[in-house]
């Protein structure tokens, strides 16, 4: 029982670092866009560029680190998958 309340509070640490990261990408960085327009990157504009490709990119970066991290803990507390 307390390995299983260990197990839950650390998969529930990880989901909202994930919440908070994902809505630092999918709304604080659209937020800002127009004001990151100002500086340029190969010729685009910062915003257009973060709205474009950065966010999306961040997103699967987040999917595939989320999945080793779970794996890890799950690991860790032999309840992973074969």
């Amino acid at each position: 029982m307390h390995s299983e309340r260990t197990w839950w509070s650390k998969t529930r640490l990880l989901m909202i670092i994930c919440l908070a990261v994902l809505a630092v990408f999918g709304f604080l960085v659209h937020a800002f866009a127009e004001a990151l327009n100002h500086i340029a990157i190969f010729g685009f504009p910062l915003g257009f560029y973060m709205a474009a490709q950065g966010s999306p990119i961040a997103f699967v970066i987040l999917v595939f680190w989320f999945a080793s991290r779970q794996d890890r803990i799950d690991r860790s507390f032999g309840n992973a998958e074969e």
